[in-house]
């Protein structure tokens, strides 16, 4: 590499490290305010919470690189030209592709780092983060009693509220309980007094009441009422207090977004064979509705998913070290396993009915007229369940495919973003730092406007997930490659180029324009 490239290069290490620095810093601190809630009052050890936070960002630095090259490629070069640093290459020979040349490599570096991340680390990460969040999830807050107050013991199933609280003790005075675990019947429970303690297992609840009665209501017959009285009555209710317990890995199916690509890959392909054969069946029923006049139409076979992931996959199957495997032995000295019986189905084994228990024939012509449009109805039954389970498997075959596509469209941002950034910080050198967070919250504001209404669309089935995912990574590409033709015909000083040139430039076309359709545009003097 040239002197120039590297010192080129040099001017983003900079920028880079600041603004992936501080967008993951701004990301992740909104990810897990939002999530506060979930991790306070639960007794969470520490280590817990610090692995939350650690799991959360994978998540944001998917979100927040390709933003970072932006930003560096907009201040390394605003920079340069503000400083006429630009100029002076020009000045002694080197064109704007030997500048570009270095810059287009780091974008494609980060393009295959950033692919790398998201079909590796990215996965792993979300899964891991799913299961840590179920388990905290799970993990219930200390049970704390209040009097005067209905307390919750049970969210949904059991309510407690007493009068009065002895302190330093467990005695309770005047308690009513609110038994809802019953689907058929509502219970409600009085006790003058009871205790309450916990169970040796440190996670069930007992109750010990006191003098008072059981009331039972169904709730079909809301008229009738059972009363119980008793003496002396023990509650025991389970699963009160739980602490944090971590789950095995395994114990939890993967998401869409929990996958990497080749999984996902698999899963398409399923998805694109239920969707074949579901049009199979479609086919195959209108086929027969209209009296098998033609070919026969072929069932579908399993294939590979069309599309880059299969090419992907191929490639990382390849690269991937392959481990040994013993050899199978020969055929003929595998024992061969007994063939097995026919077995018949059990309506063949059923004695002949006798002619009293057939089943009433009607006359020929009604016969029919019955037969055509009992097979009619069949068809048209087919036909629409067929439709169902069609429409049902496009919008699981989009969903995986809709991850895929993202997964590489999220990484060849990096090096459109560079196509983009350098010839707009060329053009206005006097922009400075309003000119870098202006641009960058535009351009990726934009950028991620069109991913997520077109993760949407593709969802909904209104466009093909590979449109949707890339439409906006066209539309910047067609974009940075108009811009990056205009490349070194920028005015050579630095005095101009700022937002007041731009607003001043538009002014005048946007008045060209008016002028061509007669539209006056000149002042009118006093």
């Amino acid at each position: 590499m040239k002197i120039i490239g590297r010192y080129v290069l040099k001017e983003h290490v900079g920028p880079f490290v600041f603004a992936s620095t501080a967008l993951t810093s701004l990301m992740l601190l909104q990810y897990i305010a939002k999530k506060f809630g979930e991790l306070v009052g639960r007794g969470l050890p520490a280590r817990v919470i610090a692995e939350f936070m650690a799991l959360s960002i994978p998540f944001t630095v998917a979100m927040t690189m390709p933003m970072a090259v932006l930003v560096a490629v907009l201040y390394a070069f605003s920079r340069l030209a503000a400083e006429n640093e630009i100029t002076a290459m020009k000045a002694s020979g080197v064109g704007m592709r030997d500048v570009m040349i270095p810059v287009m490599g780091f974008g494609l570096v980060m393009s295959l780092v950033m692919l790398a991340f998201n079909d590796q680390v990215l996965p792993r990460a979300n899964h891991r983060l799913a299961i840590l969040q179920l388990d905290i999830f799970r993990t219930k807050p200390t049970f704390a009693l209040k009097e005067q107050v209905l307390n919750t013991v049970k969210e949904g199933q059991l309510y407690l509220r007493a009068e009065k609280l002895e302190k330093g003790s467990s005695l309770m005075r005047g308690v009513t309980i609110y038994d809802l675990s019953d689907m058929q019947r509502r219970r409600t429970i009085y006790a003058d007094s009871g205790t309450l303690t916990l169970a040796k297992n440190r996670s069930d609840l007992d109750m010990t009441l006191f003098h008072g009665e059981m009331q039972e209501t169904p709730n079909s017959k809301p008229g009738e009422l059972t009363r119980l009285f008793y003496v002396r009555d023990r509650l025991r209710v389970k699963n009160v207090f739980s602490s944090f317990q971590e789950s095995q890995p395994g114990s939890i199916s993967k998401g869409d977004r929990e996958m990497s690509i080749c999984e996902m890959n698999r899963q398409l392909a399923r998805g694109d064979y239920q969707v074949r054969q579901a049009g199979y069946e479609i086919t195959i029923a209108k086929w027969e509705r209209a009296g098998g006049k033609g070919k026969r139409p072929e069932p579908p076979k399993m294939r590979d998913a069309p599309g880059i992931s299969s090419v992907y996959c191929k490639l990382f199957r390849m690269m991937a070290p392959r481990s040994a495997e013993a050899q199978a032995p020969p055929r003929s000295a595998q024992p061969q396993a007994p063939a097995p019986s026919p077995v018949r189905p059990p309506f063949l084994n059923r004695p002949p009915r006798t002619p009293a228990q057939r089943p009433y024939v009607p006359p020929a012509a009604a016969a029919g007229a019955s037969q055509r449009a009992a097979e009619e109805l069949g068809y048209q039954a087919r036909v629409q369940e067929g439709e169902l389970r069609y429409a049902e498997a496009l919008r699981e075959r989009n969903r995986y495919d809709v991850e895929i596509q993202k997964k590489f469209s999220l990484a060849a941002a990096c090096i459109i973003f560079v196509l983009i950034g350098a010839p707009i910080a060329l053009r206005f050198p006097r922009g400075g730092v309003g000119l870098v967070i202006g641009v960058s919250f535009a351009v990726f504001g934009l950028y991620y406007v069109g991913l997520i209404g077109g993760e949407t669309l593709a969802d909904k089935g209104y466009l093909p997930p590979w449109v949707a995912m890339w439409a906006a990574n066209i539309v910047l590409l067609m974009t940075g490659l108009v811009l990056a033709s205009q490349m070194g015909r920028e005015p050579s000083s630095a005095r101009g180029g700022d937002f007041a040139e731009l607003w001043a430039t538009a002014r005048a076309r946007l008045f060209g324009w008016m002028r061509q359709f007669g539209i006056p545009v000149e002042r009118r003097r006093a």
